[in-house]
This record gives C-alpha cells, sequence and structure tokens, in this order.
C-alpha cells in the first residue's frame, strides 16, 4: 500500500499496472483502489513473485503514481 492516495484516471492506472509489471517481473498487476474512496488509487497489487518486493521497489512505484496524479496530461502513457 501507498502512503498516500493518488487520482489516476484510467490510462494513468494501465501505465501504472504496466509499470508495476515490468519493474516486479510480475504476471500480473492490478492498481488497488481506496474502496472509501475510488478515485484514490492506493497501491498495486502483484502476482506470481517468489518474493515480496524490495522496499526501494515500492518506492519506485509510489513515485511513478505520484508523477502520473500531478502530470495528468497523458496519464504516463509512453513511460517506456
Amino acid at each position: 500500500m501507498f502512503h498516500a492516495g493518488f487520482v489516476l484516471d484510467d490510462p494513468g492506472e494501465v501505465a501504472l499496472e504496466d509499470y508495476a509489471r515490468a519493474l516486479t517481473r510480475s504476471r500480473e498487476a492490478e492498481a488497488g483502489r481506496d474502496p472509501l474512496d475510488p478515485a484514490q488509487v492506493k497501491g498495486v497489487h502483484v502476482c506470481g513473485l517468489a518474493s515480496p518486493p524490495a522496499p526501494q521497489v515500492l518506492t519506485d512505484l509510489e513515485a511513478f503514481a505520484r508523477d502520473l496524479a500531478v502530470h495528468r496530461e497523458g496519464s504516463g502513457l509512453g513511460w517506456a
């Protein structure tokens, strides 16, 4: 889970999930929305990892989500 929630549009959410998959080399990734405020993404669930992601990976994912929320124009598409 992220320390804060981030408002992401649909393309931003897809970009975050793609980035999480690439960064962790997981099979799947799904953005986790806050059940009390569905506009806010609170984390990313990744599947198929042998061990939990390292703290630096989690920090990187949160920074990417923050950047997507701040720079909404383009929603982070083309991040790769």
